[in-house]
């Protein structure tokens, strides 16, 4: 998922919270008109950030306030750091915007929670159509009913060095034919330089930003066969459980012996987030980054003059149907208690058409969750990576975490430190396995009594 810059997000947080009091605050003042009495006014929850993203939506949303005489849309800006908090602020008073873009992985809370409407019955059958399974099921949960319209995805891949990838030999991957982890490995020892062997490289063949650990972990799982949350249906309904199998940490395994063994990727990478790597890159520091897609414009403006820059698929485990990643797409919603769901439910439909999603798409360097879409010429160009992206678009599966009640305290309270403490070598992988499942089924078993 596409956030703004940390210290972006700090200067606008305190008046996008006021933005988004007074702006609901008006709309209820001023609402109250039932559908096909009049005019109806919705509001539309964004959280665009960037100047084209915002451009794009409120484009389409002007284009929709001509185009339709009875239903008109209102933009209310938001902010990703203060989401969560503002939409629950707003649905326990009663000020909900009737379209909500948030991310899926904030909508398991919501959800069970009463505040968002099932759209089964409002979307169009073509709005259904449009978009894969696998998009539909990072929205679907609570008995199989859908909660919002995955609209953007967004996966990881490796930024490299062009010229140190080309120069060392290694075999160059592409989306049909990606690298096994195994591969990776041996082109990153390859690419790694020691000049005098005190074990402290001049250039690493990586670097892991692992400043936020859980969900990286969990969504690799997928490319080794592995998933870490089990589920399983039950009287009650569906269980969640972790767990920490072979397959489930190989990919953990594998950046621990990175970093503390092999030594091609620093520790120092460890407290990293992605934009941290960067310089380090472009100093020819590390040889290739794992990086979510949307990166690849701060890659894009940041390059000094005469960096050459790749974009490859991420690696993938060795076994039939492990060529996968998981992905928490944005998505679009309705608040339960919206007056006019089926207008609001028409909106949805209208911003996420193969059209509007390239559109969007493009706007925030994301991908579009659309077959239609993906085929958009300008997202499957070779400049700065589109084409890469498009085409592993096929393998992307939503991310293990989605619709797993208690994953939020899980994530925060054991998972994350227990990740560092193995990543840093502080533990082992026993140890590891068993905060993960042991503390964590604990927490788990108190959401889905």
């Amino acid at each position: 998922m596409r956030r703004a810059p940390r210290g972006t997000r700090a200067t606008v947080r305190a008046a996008t919270a006021a933005l988004l009091a007074c702006a609901l605050l008006t709309s209820c003042a001023g609402g109250g008109e039932g559908e096909g009495e009049g005019t109806v006014t919705l509001d539309y929850y964004s959280l665009a950030w960037q100047k084209e993203s915002v451009a794009a939506n409120k484009k389409l949303v002007a284009r929709w306030n001509r185009t339709h005489e009875k239903v008109k849309v209102r933009y209310v800006q938001g902010a990703w750091d203060t989401v969560h908090d503002q939409l629950l602020t707003s649905f326990e008073g009663g000020e909900a915007p009737d379209v909500i873009h948030d991310d899926a992985s904030d909508l398991t809370d919501f959800a069970y929670g009463g505040y968002l409407a099932d759209l089964r019955d409002y979307l169009p059958k073509k709005s259904r159509a449009a978009i894969p399974q696998a998009g539909w099921d990072a929205v679907t949960m609570n008995g199989g009913r859908v909660y919002g319209v995955p609209f953007l995805q967004e996966p990881k891949v490796l930024v490299a060095d062009k010229k140190l990838l080309e120069r060392s030999g290694v075999r160059i991957p592409t989306a049909r034919h990606p690298w096994t982890w195994q591969e990776f490995e041996q082109a990153a020892k390859k690419l790694t330089r020691d000049e005098d062997g005190n074990g402290k490289p001049e250039r690493y063949g990586t670097v892991w930003p692992m400043k936020e650990p859980v969900k990286q972990s969990v969504n690799l799982s997928l490319s080794t066969g592995g998933r870490l949350f089990t589920r399983e249906r039950t009287g009650d309904g569906t269980k969640n459980t972790v767990r920490f199998a072979e397959r489930d940490a190989a990919v953990s395994e594998l950046i621990h012996r990175q970093v503390n063994k092999d030594r091609t990727a620093p520790r120092s990478g460890l407290g990293m987030g992605g934009s941290d790597t960067l310089p380090g890159f472009f100093a020819g520091r590390y040889a290739m980054v794992p990086l979510n897609f949307s990166f690849r414009q701060q890659v894009q403006q940041q390059a000094p003059d005469g960096f050459e820059w790749t974009v490859l698929p991420l690696p993938r485990g060795q076994r039939e149907g492990e060529n996968a990643q998981g992905v928490v797409p944005q998505t679009l919603s309705v608040a339960q208690e919206s007056e006019h769901k089926k207008a609001a439910a028409d909106f949805v439909a209208y911003m996420t058409t193969p059209e509007h999603q390239a559109a969007l798409a493009k706007g925030d360097w994301l991908l579009p969750t659309a077959k239609e879409a993906l085929t958009d010429p300008e997202i499957n160009r070779r400049e700065d990576g589109w084409r890469t992206g498009a085409r592993i678009a096929r393998t992307l599966r939503p991310s293990p975490t989605l619709g797993v009640r208690g994953y939020a305290e899980w994530a925060d309270k054991v998972a994350t430190p227990a990740f560092q403490r193995y990543y840093r070598a502080d533990t082992g992988l026993e140890a590891l396995r068993d905060a993960l499942v042991d503390d964590g089924n604990l927490i788990l078993d108190r959401y889905q009594r």
